[in-house]
């Protein structure tokens, strides 16, 4: 057997591995670089599966069996990782003039804390698929994955790490009822049909004089190739928190996620934060040119549709903010 023929192959394995080496040492470091955080590493696959935990139970629509066993599953799982949970809310009238008992879903984390952040989402499903391709569809409900599933689920993973650390800053968050069973083409000038359980929060909060630093609220972030632009209330109402959440998910390699566009007023959740006083923004999928994530308000709008690269961009851009208060 020819002996420089054995040779020479093993002179290209020799260089192989050696370019390998090298090349698994520059993503080794492109990893510290881009992980290297105060936060503990948010888990994607912890909080697709907190997704797909309340898709099980099917549409969580108010007044239905799924909502009420959600409710339980919800409170349930923030008791176990050490928060203080109540149940907010009241006989609720919505702009069809049916009635819902509602439940905020209040948890708090170190409540002796006076310093302290405020994290929210909704966790309602909306009843209609008013924005699905297909007529026939739109009076049935949808399984509301990315809406607002996926934000309730990075809520979920955040309050699972607080409790393995804690953060410099006492920690609040609220799952809010009743957000999406809005009229379309609501034309009152706050959208009042909307956002319900925060607009009843915010009453609540200015009666009690609830106080925190400021406050960010979860839409729709789970799905594929998000983009979160800056929206008009957040930016007028809370411009240093916009700046200091942007800038962190741009430092940590979320540039793609959170793009530090402007774009128009959008009546969240925050814009009743807001009127409680809590400087708010909104983290949500929207953009001017092509509105709401694809899928709102569709059937589409199921789990087959959760990206983890989103919900991890958006767990460890807000995780990381917590970590980084004093």
């Amino acid at each position: 057997m020819n002996k420089k023929l054995l040779i020479l192959p093993l002179i290209a394995f020799i260089c192989f591995q050696a370019c390998k080496n090298k090349t698994d040492k520059t993503e080794d470091n492109d990893e510290l670089v881009v992980y290297n955080l105060l936060s503990p590493a948010f888990n994607a696959d912890s909080a697709y599966a907190y997704t797909k935990a309340q898709v099980d139970f099917g549409p969580r629509v108010p007044g239905t069996a799924a909502h009420q066993k959600c409710a339980d599953y919800l409170v349930a799982k923030l008791k176990s990782f050490g928060a203080d949970v109540k149940i907010q809310g009241a006989q609720t009238q919505t702009y069809d003039g049916k009635s819902f008992q509602l439940k905020n879903i209040v948890a708090a984390f170190n409540p002796e804390k006076k310093n302290r952040v405020l994290i929210t989402a909704h966790w309602d499903a909306r009843p209609f698929s008013d924005q699905d391709t297909d007529p026939a569809n739109h009076a049935k409900p949808f399984d509301a994955a990315n809406d607002a599933g996926s934000g309730v689920a990075v809520i979920l993973e955040m309050a699972r790490q607080i409790q393995i650390k804690q953060p410099n800053v006492g920690v609040d968050f609220v799952l809010w009822d009743l957000e999406d069973y809005g009229k379309a083409n609501d034309e009152t000038p706050d959208e009042i049909t909307w956002c319900l359980g925060s607009q009843y929060w915010s009453k609540n909060a200015i009666a009690t004089g609830y106080k925190a630093i400021y406050g960010i609220n979860l839409d729709m972030v789970g799905g594929g190739n998000a983009q979160f632009t800056q929206d008009e209330i957040s930016r007028q109402s809370a411009p240093g928190v916009v700046d200091n959440v942007w800038d962190i998910g741009n430092e940590i390699g979320y540039s793609s996620y959170f793009t530090k566009i402007p774009s128009g007023k959008l009546v969240d959740d925050h814009f009743w934060m807001n009127k409680a006083g809590v400087p708010s923004i909104d983290i949500i999928h929207y953009n001017d040119d092509s509105g709401f994530y694809i899928n709102w308000h569709t059937q589409l709008d199921n789990l087959a549709n959760i990206d983890k690269n989103t919900l991890k961009a958006t767990g460890q851009t807000v995780l990381e903010t917590i970590y980084r208060e004093k």
